[in-house]
């Protein structure tokens, strides 16, 4: 357990909306090293974006199924962001959501950690780093802390337990850490 916790939660983000993606369970693994300590969190899964957030006049008037998507990330202490890599990007759908969300004030001084998972080599290295800039250029604190897990298809078994225990170090290190870093911002 961290000395410091966040008084109010942590949002973890799964970032894509592909039903059954390795991404949400990545990110119902840093769930469980956030409840294991006992730091306060929520889960957001890009899957639970509201259909007519997708048509164009969302632009001009947001729908209003998405107050309470934009509550979430106003409230949150940070965002934990795991984010997929999709033909050496970040999904587009991940875009619309960042795109959507209240300027300034759903980044600015918010603290903001990333986990990269692809079925390469790198860990969805180059997302993080293209999503990161987005971020920095909203005015978000950037967790230094990163993890990336390639080849994230053979990580998991089938009972949904994450394999790869020096990875899952890292990503409790990371959870725990971030925490403490939400709290002295």
């Amino acid at each position: 357990m961290p000395a410091i916790t966040p008084a109010t939660p942590i949002l973890i983000v799964s970032g894509t909306n592909r039903p059954g993606s390795y991404c949400l369970r990545v990110a119902r693994w840093i769930s469980r090293h956030y409840a294991e300590a006992g730091i306060p969190h929520e889960l957001f899964s890009l899957l639970d974006l509201p259909q007519s957030l997708f048509l164009p006049e969302s632009y001009a008037r947001k729908p209003p199924e998405f107050a309470a998507i934009q509550r979430r990330v106003l409230e949150a202490a940070g965002l934990h962001m795991v984010v997929p890599e999709y033909n050496g990007g970040f999904p587009g759908v991940l875009k619309l959501f960042i795109d959507h969300l209240k300027f300034p004030d759903s980044f600015e001084h918010k603290c903001v950690a990333f986990t990269g998972e692809s079925d390469g080599m790198w860990g969805a290295f180059r997302p993080v780093e293209q999503i990161q800039m987005i971020f920095g250029y909203r005015n978000a604190y950037v967790f230094p802390h990163r993890v990336f897990i390639p080849h994230v298809q053979s990580q998991f078994d089938e009972a949904g337990n994450f394999l790869n225990h020096q990875t899952d170090v890292l990503l409790k290190s990371q959870a725990v850490n971030f925490a403490g870093f939400t709290s002295k911002l």
